[in-house]
């Protein structure tokens, strides 16, 4: 269970709802939807940067095909090696070395290692050109040291990799015929791992790049390691800016849904949650496809847009039966809002309640998107306790909150004199004000009080002070008055049934739900407490309360953005036998389920 809590936490999502409108979707010729996802680049949303030298292990060792995407992603192949080959490393065309490199921690090719393994910048090229990489590798075979190489289109045979021209001089002394060559600035050479053999060379300027298809079988269900991680598809290497390469896994929507949803929540978690995270993920990354278009690819890998790990390493952290069994029952479906791919942030949990868009990143959350204004959640706090982040205290001296706060260029010479802390009227904090000794002012936005605080969630009071909206609304029926439809009914759930969709009847849960013929879901309203719109409390908006002291406790519930699903309540509710339609209905009330 702890490891499950350090994935999920982890996941935690930091969206951003000002991107780009998204693009057309691109569907290769077996009409499958395509997703380029970065797993190398200079994006600061790729934890990996630009590579030197990008290494590949096929799960199958069976060979590698080289060649490049089409415009529809399409692999196009130009060659391939033996089934034999097993590791492959693509290179950068400039002089690298062998060996372990201590700022990666790993063994890999460097300019910054000295070895005896070089691979060289330098080449012959034999006379004359190939219709074919058959006809071109038949050639190759009859010379020691030659390989392919696809320059621009041609296909050419080329002997060595050396280190220097006067090297490649030598060389081409010796054969008696060719060329010395280079390549451009985004020339890359592909060969096998730990040794200085080439494979095969590929550079088609900046027009196209390099792209590997693992296996040479054709076999399905081919898993090629990097970086650590397995993946499914293809990979494309660019030399982007004549530098380094920037490393692309080219896989399947569905493939890649899969790689998100275990990585993003419990891979073990309830059929429904994760089916409601598989409709999250899938819409997410539909409706952005262009976030990262200017380094070369559609989403980043990371909490910038979704986390994504292929299918995991060999701590069992990928793909399970359950949530594989959650992606293929959801296939292709979305969630739309006015024909429209909607917005579906989610993050670990709420605290109680999820907070309006508009409040939190701007959002228009009166027309475009009105599903994204908040809702109380009467599920989430079931499970407290599995949940390490709720509840949670953060506390400080008034020194160490000055500190905190001067840290991130705010109070220079000075110190904290209060806080006054605005409540939405669901309960959560979106704005403080930092009264300084100095009498100067800082107002930190709802955006932004998780950093600046150093804080979990924006839902908590400090050294006990809030808002009355803080306290949830009683979700058991006892004796109150209940309301539905808007009519009240009194003496509560006494005397009241349930009825499932199998028919049976039982006494009401103890927190009861309604879901009305559109097939919204909120939680039953009681009369001491009715609820406004989405179920959430009518308490009185902006009330701000002031704080002040020696010391600054902050007692709080959640961790994230506080938008959209909570995976703590989507995996609660699961438990209580609301399915995932009805979990994406409670959180993004008015959207609906549609197939893409």
């Amino acid at each position: 269970m702890r490891k499950r809590f350090m994935q999920l936490a982890a996941a935690a999502l930091a969206f951003c709802l000002s991107v780009p409108s998204a693009k057309a979707v691109t569907t290769n010729h077996s009409g499958e939807i395509m997703i380029r996802v970065g797993l190398a680049s200079s994006s600061t949303h790729v934890p990996t940067g630009e590579l030197e030298a990008a290494h590949l292990e096929n799960e199958y060792g069976a060979g590698y095909r080289f060649g490049y995407y089409d415009s529809n992603l399409n692999f196009v192949e130009l060659g391939r090696t033996s089934s034999e080959i097993k590791k492959a490393a693509v290179l950068k065309t400039e002089n690298l070395y062998y060996g372990y490199l201590s700022t990666l921690r790993k063994n890999t090719y460097s300019a910054s290692i000295n070895s005896d393994i070089m691979v060289g910048c330098w080449h012959v090229q034999l006379s004359g050109s190939y219709s074919s990489f058959e006809t071109a590798a038949t050639a190759a075979s009859g010379v020691n040291g030659a390989f392919v190489a696809w320059i621009k289109g041609e296909y050419q045979v080329r002997v060595g990799a050396y280190g220097s021209k006067s090297e490649a001089e030598t060389a081409l002394n010796s054969l008696g015929q060719g060329t010395i060559v280079g390549t451009s600035a985004y020339g890359v050479s592909i060969v096998e791992t730990g040794t200085s053999r080439m494979l095969f060379q590929y550079d088609n300027g900046s027009s196209t790049a390099l792209a590997i298809q693992p296996d040479v079988t054709g076999a399905k269900e081919v898993q090629t390691w990097f970086s650590g991680y397995k993946y499914r598809g293809g990979f494309q290497y660019q030399r982007r800016t004549g530098g380094n390469l920037t490393v692309v896994n080219i896989v399947t929507l569905e493939d890649y849904v899969n790689g998100v949803i275990c990585f993003e929540m419990g891979r073990e978690w309830p059929l429904e949650a994760l089916k409601a995270q598989a409709m999250c993920a899938r819409t997410y990354v539909l409706k952005n496809l262009n976030k990262h278009n200017s380094y070369g690819f559609d989403i980043c890998p990371s909490t910038g847009c979704q986390v994504y790990h292929g299918m995991g390493d060999d701590s069992d952290n990928g793909p399970s039966e359950t949530s594989l069994q959650a992606v293929a029952e959801t296939a292709g479906m979305v969630v739309r809002y006015n024909g429209k791919l909607a917005e579906t942030p989610y993050s670990s949990s709420f605290g109680g309640a999820s907070e309006d868009a508009k409040l939190v990143w701007g959002t228009d959350t009166d027309v475009e998107c009105p599903y994204l204004r908040g809702v109380e959640d009467p599920y989430e706090a079931d499970l407290n306790d599995r949940n390490p982040r709720s509840p949670w205290t953060v506390s400080y001296t008034s020194a160490q909150l000055t500190q905190q706060l001067q840290k991130q260029g705010m109070g220079t010479g000075t110190s904290v004199d209060r806080l006054d802390l605005t409540y939405s009227k669901l309960g959560n904090v979106i704005q403080v004000v930092v009264h300084w000794a100095n009498g100067k002012s800082n107002t930190i936005s709802a955006s932004n009080i998780r950093k600046r605080f150093g804080v979990d969630a924006i839902r908590f009071t400090v050294n006990g002070v809030g808002a009355g909206s803080t306290t949830p609304p009683s979700q058991s029926g006892g004796n109150q008055d209940i309301v539905i439809n808007g009519s009240t009914i009194s003496g509560g759930l006494d005397g009241k049934y349930a009825i499932s969709g199998s028919g049976m009847v039982s006494p009401p849960v103890e927190k009861p739900y309604i879901i009305t013929g559109t097939g919204s879901v909120s939680a039953l309203e009681t009369g001491g407490n009715v609820g406004g719109s989405n179920g959430s409390s009518s308490q009185p908006t902006n009330e701000t309360v002031t704080v002040s002291g020696s010391t600054y406790t902050f007692n709080g519930g959640g961790f994230g953005h506080q938008l959209g699903m909570s995976q703590f309540g989507a995996n609660a509710m699961a438990r209580h036998g609301f399915t995932y339609d009805q979990i994406i209905s409670f959180y993004y009330p008015g959207v609906k389920i549609e197939h893409f």
